[in-house]
């Protein structure tokens, strides 16, 4: 039902698509026509009123010019029938012979001169009614004819007039013949550019379609199909690697998601059910003043518990890019030298030995996400380094930025354990941790625009360098 849907609904796109451009250009290209019409019309007419005016001319000089005998009529109309010879007479719609040249001479008080079509008493009243100028052809409208006579009139100096009247019949057939050629060359233009559009829009929605459906099949429990991308780098597929990248995305935040629900959902048990026991040993013991033992215990598995939840949203909003940061300027070393010697006598237990190398740094940082940065280094220091270990802890400023660097000699990271130690719950084999401690390094030094990274060393031990940003000045360390 649903790809029913999404077909039909695709084809009425690809009709609505498709039928704004064959409009347009059907408009386009009819205004194209009519244009080139009227230029071959007026072309026309041009050649016919320049051939009428010339003719014109020749038949009022002969006129002027020719003695006034006896032959006078008869010569000037044959000089008027050879004019109207260079023209070829045409037929009508059924072939019958149509003359489309015309003469009148006029005179006073005499039977006016007439060379043309017949009846003549059609012609002359439509002819002498109108207000001509000299010398300039007008359209002159007579009975029974559907096309309109060009006239040109000459005045005489007796008094009358001379009319010389021609009808380009054979002119108006072509033009007739041409606009239904253009007409069904238009035509079939138009239906050829719809079908073209419609078929360019059939195959686009077509694609778009397919990316349809694999979204629609795409769920919570199944986001392993990704969009067909298509041979060409068009706007599609680029659509398609667009919703490809973010269905990677969307797929391994998920993952992570179910990772990190499922290992919180272990790491909380045990201390959960450490409390809890606590708690139950504190009310079945009838000793008196052993109940704050066991109540200690308890605070201090919530404290473990609220440290474990805590990073673990720091981290979530850190992968969200939400982590807030609220910075101050903060003196890097006096930082260091104040968490090194609060964590001096646990060192000590260890048989561990700590040196600091401390230049002044001063920077802009949250103060109390740097401050559980470096008590999570130290940690590391005292959960992993076997005991009589001799740990470094060196502060300086290199081109301008603040560096911070924690160095032993102990064993190291385990095999394989370096280069994924600042992904979550990443840890080594024997350790007792949740594996958040390096990731949360991680995400408070990106945070602060700078970068952490393991270094490589040829002895055995571990180094870690932060970087933590531009110095802003310096403060004298005591």
């Amino acid at each position: 039902m649903f790809l029913r849907k999404t077909k039909s609904q695709g084809r009425s796109a690809a009709w609505r698509i498709a039928i704004w451009p064959t409009v347009a250009f059907a408009l386009g290209s009819a205004i194209a026509f009519a244009i080139m019409y009227l230029l071959i019309a007026k072309d026309i007419r041009q050649r016919s009123d320049a051939w009428l005016s010339g003719e014109a001319e020749v038949l009022a000089d002969v006129s002027e010019n020719t003695p006034r005998d006896a032959l006078y009529d008869r010569l000037v109309q044959e000089v008027a029938e050879l004019a109207s010879r260079e023209v070829p007479d045409t037929s009508d719609a059924y072939g019958r012979h149509q003359a489309s040249v015309f003469f009148l001479k006029t005179e006073p008080r005499q039977e006016p001169i007439w060379v043309g079509p017949t009846p003549k008493e059609l012609f002359i009243p439509a002819v002498t009614s109108m207000p001509l100028v000299p010398g300039v052809p007008a359209n002159v409208r007579v009975q029974g004819w559907k096309k309109a006579f060009r006239v040109v009139y000459h005045a005489q100096k007796d008094g009358g007039g001379l009319y010389l009247g021609f009808a380009d019949l054979g002119g108006a057939q072509m033009l007739d013949r041409l606009t239904v050629r253009c007409l069904l060359v238009w035509g079939a233009t138009v239906a050829l550019g719809f079908l073209i559009t419609w078929l360019a829009a059939y195959r686009t929605l077509t694609r778009v379609e397919r990316i349809s459906d694999t979204v629609s099949r795409i769920g919570s429990e199944d986001l392993s199909s990704r969009l067909p991308e298509g041979p060409h780098s068009d706007e599609i597929s680029r659509l398609s690697r667009t919703f490809n990248r973010m269905l990677d995305r969307v797929q391994s935040s998920v993952h992570q998601m179910r990772i990190l629900t499922d290992s919180v959902a272990h790491d909380l048990k045990s201390p959960v059910t450490s409390v809890r026991g606590s708690l139950e040993v504190a009310l079945s013991d009838g000793h008196e003043g052993r109940w704050q033992e066991y109540v200690a215990e308890a605070i201090d598995g919530l404290d473990r518990l609220s440290q474990l939840l805590n990073t673990t949203l720091d981290l979530a909003e850190a992968d969200a890019g939400a982590l807030q940061t609220r910075k101050e300027p903060v003196e890097l070393s006096e930082l260091v030298r104040q968490l090194v010697d609060l964590y001096q006598p646990a060192m000590a237990e260890r048989g561990h030995e700590v040196a600091t190398h401390l230049q002044p740094a001063l920077i802009e940082a949250d103060p109390s996400l740097l401050n559980r940065t470096i008590a999570n280094l130290l940690d590391n220091e005292i959960a992993h380094l076997p005991p009589g270990c001799r740990i470094t802890i060196s502060v300086s400023a290199k081109e301008g930025e603040a560096e911070l660097t924690v160095e032993d000699n102990g064993p190291g990271f385990p095999p394989g354990i370096s280069s994924r130690a600042f992904e979550r719950f990443v840890k080594g084999p024997h350790s007792a941790g949740h594996g958040l401690g390096l990731a949360f390094v991680d995400a408070v030094v990106k945070a602060h625009g700078g970068r952490v990274e393991i270094a490589d060393r040829d002895a055995v031990g571990a180094l870690i360098r932060l970087t933590l940003g531009e110095v802003v000045g310096e403060k004298v360390s005591r």
